[in-house]
């Protein structure tokens, strides 16, 4: 960069200076826009997460003394913003009773209480619009005569005017259809009678007597105007309560602290089936990383035989599950094992006169996934093997089958035990991946079929994962903050299990 500047003539450089201090500004204030934007629709911890970006970008960028940080500043932006600020949200969330049901802020939440309204249907009278000029007039009454107000914009502006009395109807009256047209405007009207009657839009065909339901007093508590009980909010839960204890929708998001976390451990119909569906995330981790594995190093160790013909067709062929895209071949197979049409059972059936609930039965579901997920998962295992097994010095091989070593010994003895230390990273980071392939699961089986007896979405395909997911966006009751609270355990089983399976390869691979 030095080198460049002084390549420049002296006139460019203060030129150049400039522009780069400039550009440094723009960025800057651009970013403070978009802290200030993401605050501004109800993100403030976000916003100043981006505000804290900006300040730094301006500092480092803007001051020569923290040139070294230039560097490494787009790295780390990226990954607190991308990596550590949504992993921080979902933990806060699993402490909050962030749902369906608890979405708004209290403020809001007491605006849309607020709202509900008592429509007198008793009092209702019909209604037409009559054009007059650039305005209309609304026309309360039949045939025989009613009421006509004032002349309207009803262009969406709040108005109030008085309705009199005519003994007939207007001469023209718009058709039903161009009156539903105007139902914006007519929303916004309020049409007073002579005896004082106020009345409101109440519909596509009639104007009604609307008063609110509720009204506010001191101390944030409302009053039912009708029946006179009163509503208070308790903070502890996000709801307002009357006084039987009955909670009021919408709630408001609040902090519950350990409650979500109590929840996943004192109810049965939520303790259940987790246990349940974390023993089969384990074993399906597990017996995927380990079936991948042993196929695919099976398959590698053959095609480096120097006497198999036609290496490459076999190698292009055994690559191909990998070269699909996984969610073609999930589908794929997934109308294969179809039970009625899928052409594994009718092969099953020819052959042996079974047909298999691949979808209904549990332990039948369970396989059909291993399976999938294993002709997805050797390719990789196969890649990978035939590079390390090339490393292997092929002296020690004949060596040992002069010694009279057979070819399963050689290989338990040589081969495996040279591999393993360069695959125990990649087993690692196979086991994680497995124990969130959430992508299969739901695009194979949904989860099911289902555990009867659950008061939350859990099937007997269900993996952590795919369990945390139904949860949060696919149950009619989305529960976020049950969903983070699971997610973390999730992390931190996660954590603890890949540290133990580290440790002991580790220490398996200095034995071998």
């Amino acid at each position: 960069m030095s080198e460049l500047s002084q390549a420049l003539p002296p006139a460019s450089r203060p030129l150049g200076l400039i522009a780069g201090k400039a550009l440094v500004a723009l960025c800057t204030l651009t970013l403070i826009y978009v802290a200030y934007t993401v605050y501004m629709v109800g993100q403030p911890l976000f916003g100043l997460l981006v505000m804290i970006v900006a300040l730094v970008f301006f500092f480092v960028f803007g001051l020569r003394r923290f040139y070294f940080a230039r560097f490494i500043f787009p790295g780390i932006a990226t990954m607190v913003l991308f990596v550590v600020f949504p992993i921080l949200y979902t933990i806060y969330l699993g402490f909050t009773n962030y749902g369906s049901f608890n979405l708004l802020t209290f403020q809001r939440a007491q605006e849309v209480i607020l709202q509900a309204e008592v429509v007198d249907k008793s009092a209702a009278v019909p209604f037409a619009v009559a054009p007059e000029g650039d305005a209309y007039r609304v026309y309360l009454g039949d045939d025989a005569g009613g009421f006509l107000s004032a002349p309207l914009a009803l262009d969406g502006t709040p108005a109030s005017v008085d309705a009199e009395p005519v003994s007939t109807s207007p001469a023209e009256l718009l058709e039903r259809r161009a009156a539903i047209a105007l139902r914006t405007g007519l929303a916004e009207v309020e049409l007073i009678l002579p005896d004082g009657t106020s009345l409101r839009n109440a519909g596509l065909r009639e104007f009604a007597p609307i008063t609110p339901k509720f009204e506010l007093l001191d101390g944030d508590t409302l009053r039912n105007v009708e029946t006179g009980a009163l509503l208070t909010p308790d903070h502890e839960i996000g709801f307002y309560v009357d006084e039987t204890g009955e909670e009021i929708a919408p709630g408001w998001r609040t902090n519950i602290g350990t409650g979500n976390f109590e929840r996943i451990l004192t109810s049965e119909g939520i303790r259940g089936p987790m246990g349940a569906i974390f023993l089969w995330t384990v074993v399906f981790a597990v017996a995927s990383v380990a079936l991948t594995f042993a196929i695919g190093l099976i398959l590698a160790s053959i095609l480096q035989w120097e006497h198999l013909r036609f290496k490459a067709a076999y190698r292009i062929l055994l690559i191909l599950p990998y070269a699909v895209p996984a969610f073609i071949s999930i589908l794929v197979f997934k109308g294969l094992f179809n039970q009625n049409f899928g052409e594994i059972n009718l092969i099953l059936e020819a052959l042996f006169g079974i047909r298999p609930d691949w979808m209904t039965n549990g332990t039948l579901a369970r396989s059909m996934l291993l399976i999938v997920n294993t002709w997805l998962g050797y390719p990789y295992m196969m890649l990978l093997a035939m590079g390390f097994l090339q490393s292997i010095p092929q002296e020690q091989k004949k060596a040992a089958y002069l010694e009279g070593a057979g070819m399963i010994r050689v290989f338990f003895t040589i081969t495996l035990p040279q591999i393993i230390p360069p695959f125990l990273p990649l087993l690692l980071a196979s086991f994680a991946f497995n124990f969130n392939n959430i992508v299969l699961v739901l695009l194979l089986t949904r989860g099911g079929p289902d555990i009867p007896g659950t008061i939350i979405p859990a099937g007997k395909t269900d993996i952590l994962g795919s369990f945390t997911y139904r949860i949060a966006f696919m149950d009619s009751g989305t529960q976020f903050g049950l969903a983070g609270a699971i997610t973390l355990l999730i992390f931190v089983l996660v954590s603890i299990i890949a540290y133990a399976n580290f440790v002991a390869m580790r220490r398996a691979a200095r034995k071998a």
